[in-house]
């Protein structure tokens, strides 16, 4: 059986803190100067790990997919 398609159907903001892998992760995608798709993967990467799977405690399968994104903006602490 496959997991539900769920989608927002508004603007929404997400503020969390990323685990040390997944901004390294982010980072070098970013420095080794790949394609936008390719950061768009590995965001959508950390937030279904993050925020939607919450680090495998919930919404295991979820698969997570961006469609009408209209911007990005990560902050480094």
């Amino acid at each position: 059986m496959q997991p539900p398609n769920y989608r927002l159907g508004s603007p929404f903001t997400v503020l969390l803190a990323l685990p040390p892998h997944q901004a390294a992760r982010l980072l070098e995608v970013q420095a080794a100067g790949t394609t936008d798709r390719d950061l768009q993967q590995a965001t959508v990467d950390a937030l279904g790990e993050v925020y939607f799977r919450q680090g495998r405690s919930r919404a295991h399968g979820l698969d997570v997919e961006l469609t009408d994104t209209e911007q990005f903006a990560f902050e480094l602490y």
